[in-house]
């Protein structure tokens, strides 16, 4: 009896530690299904956060900010509002974002451009692509951009770091014999800003177009720093 009783109360023994491991393992099945499926839902919602950056950067420019809600983005792209604000939680959120993307592929571009070519061609270059993008831009995207002060305060952020690679641009210009030597060029960056900062708070992009402004900023602005080398070239460019 003794004997039967201790193989039951083994056998009992084993049976709920089987029980237990079978349970063990079953969780950690699920603690893996989920972790999958939030690794799913993290990917799914990463790549819709860059679709829903640039279906909504492209209407902002379209039409305004101010013209366009949260919820037209939300029923273009075809998702629930939820899904929406759970990525992007506000419109200025969503803006500072898309400002922010915008200023890095510019960048980007700018650096791609700037391989293998002379100072005055990627200068020419990367005219062209800012025009090409203020055909599709309105007035209203510019009124409205500067009525959001945490990218205000991004874009004056920028335009520290935009004096420094004016700089640079003008140090190669010189270098390259297309700038004049006989120039205080940190001075110059400086009324570029200047300029630059004028045509913004005084919109004046409402009174003339963008390709006209960054024309006559650029191009007869920069003529004035140029050598006979350098004007020559800009003439043969433009």
């Amino acid at each position: 009896m003794q004997i039967a009783r201790k193989i039951t109360n083994n056998f009992f023994v084993f049976t709920y530690l089987l029980v237990l491991f079978i349970l063990f393992l079953y969780l950690c099945s699920q603690i893996c299904k989920n972790m999958q499926e939030k690794k799913t839902i993290t990917a799914y919602k990463e790549g819709l956060r860059e679709v829903i950056l640039n279906t909504a950067m492209k209407a902002f420019a379209e039409k305004g900010i101010r013209a366009v809600k949260m919820d037209d983005i939300a029923e273009r792209l075809s998702i629930s509002k939820r899904t929406m604000y759970e990525i992007y939680a506000t419109k200025e959120e969503l803006l500072y974002e898309g400002v922010k993307t915008s200023y890095k592929r510019q960048k980007e571009k700018l650096a791609e451009l700037s391989k293998g070519k002379d100072l005055m061609d990627m200068f020419v270059n990367y005219y062209r692509m800012r025009v090409e993008e203020s055909h599709t831009t309105s007035q209203a995207f510019y009124n409205d951009l500067i009525k959001y002060p945490r990218v205000l305060r991004y874009l004056n952020h920028e335009k520290i770091h935009s004096r420094e690679n004016l700089l640079k641009f003008f140090e190669r210009g010189v270098q390259e014999g297309y700038f004049r030597d006989d120039i205080n060029y940190e001075l110059a960056a400086r009324i570029f800003d200047a300029v630059s900062s004028y045509v913004m708070e005084q919109r004046l992009y409402s009174l003339y177009s963008i390709e006209e402004l960054f024309t006559s900023l650029s191009f007869v602005s920069l003529r004035g720093l140029c050598t006979k080398k350098g004007i020559k070239k800009l003439e043969q460019l433009l």
